[in-house]
């Protein structure tokens, strides 16, 4: 926690911490009290637990507090505000239509350990969700236990390999690429796998004829993104699909790519028996500051005997009630899942319908060709590829010319309030910068972010000084990020010493 003490780069007035504001006897609310001696029963407290002093808190009135944390929030970015071309994580603005809905009290003041017969409307909403995913995926059933992407992740490799132990299969590794997401490899741990990689060929894809090599009686599955995270669609998917099967191992989809191709291809079409999605990404969820997410698996007829359980089914007399498959890996969330997110989603799927969903892709793809057509000569390009929802550029020239990085150009971004793109991933390509624009930006915004980045290209070359000094802009500059991973104090001392 940084003072500032001084006024802002930006001109803003000074923000001090709440410590610096804190004065004695403030308070922002009070209790009455109740005239009884709690003296003896705080005797019974063991004394190693009992504290000698009043904890260091800081004392302000209701009305400072809630200016200090408003103006921290007017010094927020967020997708309502600006353009956020974060690359690989789908930050598209999000309808408030949904937010409203899942604001209703019906929805919003439910408890989950509710009995089935009070919350019918609610199951009757998870189960139009499941059929509408299961038919835009291709798969057979869906689970919406799993709270965000990764936690979609372990998921489907636990039915995975619940499915392969069923069947007196024993093995032992997961195939991931080696453009694959962070995530893939520590889920692939978690489920007990051993990590194999797989690497790209000349074009950005799987490499087809080491994946036939590595792919034996041993391998349990592979965890693939389609379009993958170079915005390249896996034109031998087929291919890949009946390597996996030959040998009786899975093919798992990692959706965070899934808003590229909703409405317009299915996973399960082509080949996948596990499709993880991200709510919170693709279905009209805000997701910046860490959450909520929601990350439902799908899986084919033969594996949904082992997704978590107990999950919403519509029952013989048209009623909802909840059931628990028969070879249930057992639960993966406390509950059942994030179901906030959940009616988000289907106010967002209805809403929209299958042409509204189609063409929101469409838009996607064509708003990310529309800005590598501009900028691939001021950026080298590694993969170059007929690219879907996002791509990635490299800033190696930049870096060879005049030592301008990647890092130095996202931190130019915002000066110009402009969220950076994903920098240095994947980790294949040296300098990346990932950009997906989503379908929700006009072409008033991508023009002007086409702008920003010529500019910052040119400025690359004739000012580079001034990219290495940026932001300068911001409350607080460019951190020494080795310093602070080192050396990181993370809570105000009084004396100065934070």
């Amino acid at each position: 926690m940084t003072s500032t003490t001084t006024p802002d780069a930006g001109g803003a007035p000074a923000e001090p911490l709440l410590f610096e504001r804190s004065r004695p006897g403030r308070r922002a609310s009070t209790f009455r009290t109740t005239g009884v001696d709690h003296s003896a029963a705080a005797h019974r407290i063991p004394a190693a637990l009992r504290t000698t002093a009043a904890p260091l808190l800081p004392e302000l009135a209701e009305r400072d507090l809630v200016s200090h944390y408003t103006r921290l929030a007017h010094r927020n970015f967020s997708i309502d505000e600006g353009f956020y071309p974060l690359g690989s994580c789908t930050m598209k603005y999000n309808p408030k239509v949904a937010e409203t809905v899942a604001a209703l009290p019906g929805f919003s003041r439910l408890h989950p350990a509710q009995p089935a017969e009070q919350v019918q409307g609610l199951l009757e909403l998870v189960v139009g969700l499941e059929a509408g995913l299961a038919a835009l995926t291709g798969m057979s059933e869906v689970t919406f236990q799993p709270a965000a992407g990764a936690s979609g992740e372990l998921t489907g490799l636990l039915v995975i390999a619940g499915a392969h132990e069923a069947a007196g299969r024993r093995r032992r590794k997961v195939i991931i690429p080696d453009a694959a997401h962070g995530t893939n490899p520590a889920s692939v741990r978690l489920a007990g796998y051993e990590v194999v990689e797989v690497p790209s060929d000349a074009q950005g894809l799987v490499d087809l004829g080491v994946l036939e090599k590595i792919v034996d009686d041993d391998v349990a599955a592979l965890m693939l993104t389609n379009p993958n995270t170079l915005g390249l669609f896996e034109r031998n998917i087929v291919p890949i699909a009946q390597i996996l099967h030959k040998v009786g191992a899975k093919l798992y989809y990692d959706g965070a790519n899934f808003n590229a191709i909703m409405g317009r291809a299915r996973p399960g079409d082509m080949g996948f028996d596990v499709v993880h999605m991200n709510l919170h990404k693709t279905f009209a969820t805000p997701h910046g500051g860490g959450g909520p997410g929601s990350g439902p698996v799908a899986v084919s007829a033969e594996l949904a005997p082992f997704l978590p359980g107990p999950k919403p089914v519509r029952k013989d007399d048209g009623s909802f009630g909840w059931h628990t498959p028969g070879h249930s890996i057992g639960r993966v969330h406390g509950w059942h899942g994030n179901i906030g997110i959940d009616v988000r989603a289907y106010s967002y799927l209805v809403s929209l319908g299958g042409s509204g969903l189609r063409g929101a892709s469409e838009r996607a793809v064509l708003n990310a060709r529309y800005l590598l057509h501009h900028l691939r000569e001021a950026y080298d390009l590694p993969y170059d590829g007929p690219v879907m929802h996002e791509f990635v550029l490299s800033a190696r020239r930049q870096k060879r010319e005049s030592g301008v990085r990647a890092v130095d150009l996202a931190k130019a971004l915002i000066d110009r309030r402009i969220h950076p793109m994903t920098v240095y991933f994947p980790l294949i390509v040296d300098e990346a910068m990932m950009i997906e624009p989503t379908e929700t930006e006009s072409r008033e915004t991508l023009d002007d972010f086409i702008d920003v980045m010529l500019e910052l290209a040119e400025q690359a070359r004739t000012d580079p000084q001034s990219l290495h000094d940026a932001p300068v802009t911001t409350p607080v500059r460019r951190l020494d990020e080795t310093r602070a991973a080192r050396q990181l104090v993370p809570r105000w001392q009084p004396g100065g010493g934070h």
